[in-house]
Parts: C-alpha cells; structure tokens; sequence
C-alpha cells in the first residue's frame, strides 16, 4: 500500500494543465486517503468499517452535496464536476478492500486490486485530463498500483509476485506514445518502472538528475 508520497509524484503531477489539476490531485489525495486507513488499521474488521463508510460516502456524492469533510469536498468540486460519479470513485475501494486479506495475497487477488485501485484512479484521471483511446491507462494504473505494493513490502517473498505482475503491466504501457493531455500519468507509470529495476530491499528511490531528465524527456516525446 502506499505510504509516504512518491518523490516524483509531485513532479508528474505538476507537468497536469492548471485548470486541471485540482481535480487529478483531488483522486490522488483520495487515493492516499484510503491507503492511509490500511496502513493505521490493524484489525480487518475495523479497517473494513472504515472503507465501507467510505464507499457509502463516495455514492452518496451522486445525490447529495458532500459533507464538512475536505477529500469530498475537493471531489465534488474538482471531479464530479467533470463526468466523473460517486460510484465511479467508490469503485477504487473494491480494490483496497482486498488488502484486508490475510497473506499471501494469489495473483487473481492482486490483478483485482491492481485494477481496482490503480487502473481505475489512472482511468478517472484520464477522463478529467481528455485521454486517447490508445493512452493504455488501466494497464499502466494496474501496473503503478502493483510497484507501488511491492515497494512498501517489508517481505522480499510477499513482493515478489506484485514487482512481477507489475513489470508486465509496466512493459506494455509504455510500448504505445502517450497523447500529450495524459503524459503526467505516464511519467508516473515511468516512475513506477524505473523503481522496479531497484533491487528489493534497497532503499527507497529517490528523484536523481537522471531519473527527472527521463520523465522530461517522457513529457516532451510520449515515450
């Protein structure tokens, strides 16, 4: 699950046109938001109540004004406003729920997370952002979401299968050039792959020249 911010996810996020990017940070914030609850839960069943409300307060956004609460708030504003329902967003805890799981986690389980989760945040973002139909989003989310796993596991054998599933996903999302609306979610996709070459266990990654001229490049080219 996600912990700390990725160092370069506020680099990819800023290359998003301002007049978008309240509503792709919005999602991401969400995102964090709800990995945040697994990482604080200890109990399954009480990590499960807390998404479930959630959930319940994701799908009530498609008939109400949102609560006093600031995640709803910038959803309803920022990506509501621009197609995206209550239901689509609820939709992302499908896939967090499956961490609740007890380990090991097969890889039917982890494809229905990765999807779930990241597929689904990538896919969103995508429709705020005007993408393509060749952006290959749901293969670059799921693959992001999976390193992403692999790279907050404290168990090198738990993570093995998720930096596999995810070096796949991350091979065939950046086959294709990316439209230049999405190529912020690229660079995150990119990101994702670049930390798959770090050998499990090594210290977390953090934003060399080499690597932020990569994602520059990313931008420029779509590739």
């Amino acid at each position: 699950m996600n912990g700390a911010q990725h160092p370069e996810q506020a680099l990819a996020l800023s290359y998003v046109p301002v007049g978008f990017r309240g509503g792709v940070e919005a999602l991401f914030t969400l995102d964090e938001t709800l990995g945040q609850i697994l990482r604080t839960t200890r109990e399954p069943m009480v990590g499960q109540m807390r998404l479930t409300w959630w959930h319940e307060a994701l799908t009530a956004l498609d008939t109400a004004p949102p609560p006093a609460q600031p995640v709803l708030r910038a959803l309803a504003a920022e990506v509501m406003a621009r197609g995206v329902s209550g239901a689509d967003l609820a939709g992302m805890i499908d896939g967090w729920e499956v961490l609740l799981e007890p380990d090991p986690l097969d890889a039917a389980m982890l494809d229905l997370y990765a999807a779930q989760r990241g597929g689904r945040l990538f896919v969103l973002a995508g429709r705020i952002l005007g993408a393509g139909p060749r952006d290959p989003l749901d293969r670059a989310g799921a693959g992001w979401a999976l390193a992403d796993l692999a790279r907050h596991s404290r168990d090198a054998g738990a993570a093995a299968l998720p930096r596999e599933l995810a070096g796949a996903a991350l091979h065939d999302a950046m086959r294709v050039r990316w439209s230049g609306s999405v190529r912020s979610l690229g660079a995150m996709t990119l990101s994702a792959r670049m930390d798959l070459a770090t050998p499990a266990g090594a210290a977390a990654p953090t934003t060399s020249p080499a690597r932020v001229a990569r994602l520059a490049w990313h931008r420029l080219s779509g590739r």
